[in-house]
C-alpha cells in the first residue's frame, strides 16, 4: 500500500484509499473541472471536501500542498516514474490527467497545442471575467451604486461568449468531433454564469445559440452529472 504520510495534507484529510488519486476540492466551476475529468477518465480517486465555511483552504495542511490556498488540488500516488505527485491549478491538473491517460486530448502535436490554447483562454479570460461579473451581480458588488465595474465585466463576458459561440459553429465540441479538456475547462464556467450567478439575461445569453447547444450536450453526459456533485457538500 502506498504511504502518503510524508504529505502533511493527509493529516487533515486522511487517505482511506492511498493508492487512489486524492482530490481536495469543492464543487465550484474550477473544482468540478477535475472531478468531471476524473469521472470521464474512470480513474480511481478519493475526494475530500475543502470547506470555505471553515477556511480549510488556509489551513497549514492545505497550504502544504497548495501555497496559493485555492481549490482544486490533487495528490497522485502513482505519478511520473512511480513517485507521488502533488499538483494545484485546475488547468495544470487537466493537462496532467490527459497526459497520464492519453485521453481527452488530441494525439497529434498541432491538435494538442490547439486544445491547450483554449484551456489557457478559459484560465486567463473566462474564469476571471465571469467570476468578477458574478461578484458584481450576485454578491457584495451588487450593492455598489456605481455600475461601471459591473458593466465592464458584462461587456467582456459577452465578448468572450461571442468568441466561443463563433468557435462552436458547426462543431460538436470546442475541438470539433473530439471531446477534450477544453470543453471540461470552459463549460462549467458558462453553466455557473447563467445558473448560480443568474447572469443569463445580463449577458443576453439567448443570442449565443451554439454555446447553449454545446452546454446542453455537456450537461447530458453522465460523467458530467456525477462530477458536478463531487465532492459532496455533506
Amino acid at each position: 500500500m502506498t504511504d502518503l504520510s510524508a504529505f502533511a495534507i493527509t493529516r487533515k484529510w486522511p487517505a482511506r484509499h492511498p493508492n487512489r488519486i486524492q482530490l481536495y476540492s469543492l464543487p465550484t466551476p474550477n473544482g468540478v473541472k477535475v472531478s468531471i475529468a476524473l469521472e470521464e477518465l474512470g480513474l480511481p480517486y478519493e475526494p475530500h471536501l475543502v470547506s470555505f465555511e471553515t477556511n480549510d483552504q488556509t489551513s497549514p495542511e492545505f497550504l502544504s500542498l497548495n501555497p496559493n490556498n485555492k481549490i482544486p488540488a490533487i495528490l497522485d500516488p502513482n505519478g511520473p516514474d512511480g513517485q507521488p505527485l502533488a499538483l494545484f491549478e485546475s488547468g495544470a491538473i487537466l493537462v496532467y490527467l490527459a497526459s497520464k491517460t492519453g485521453q481527452l486530448m488530441p494525439q497529434d502535436t498541432a491538435g494538442r497545442y490547439e486544445t491547450l490554447q483554449w484551456v489557457m483562454w478559459q484560465m486567463g479570460g473566462v474564469g476571471p471575467m465571469f467570476g468578477q461579473l458574478g461578484f458584481f451581480h450576485k454578491f457584495a458588488g451588487k450593492d455598489y451604486e456605481d455600475k461601471r465595474p459591473r458593466d465592464r465585466y458584462v461587456a467582456e463576458s459577452k465578448r468572450l461568449l461571442k468568441v466561443l459561440d463563433e468557435r462552436l459553429a458547426g462543431r460538436p465540441w470546442v475541438m470539433g468531433d473530439q471531446y477534450t479538456i477544453a470543453d471540461i475547462a470552459i463549460l462549467p464556467w458558462v453553466r455557473n454564469l447563467i445558473g448560480f450567478y443568474g447572469a443569463g439575461d445580463l449577458v443576453e445569453f439567448g443570442q449565443f445559440k451554439e454555446v447553449q447547444r454545446v452546454l446542453d450536450a455537456f450537461a447530458a453526459r453522465p460523467a458530467v452529472a456525477r462530477g458536478l456533485a463531487i465532492p459532496a457538500r455533506g
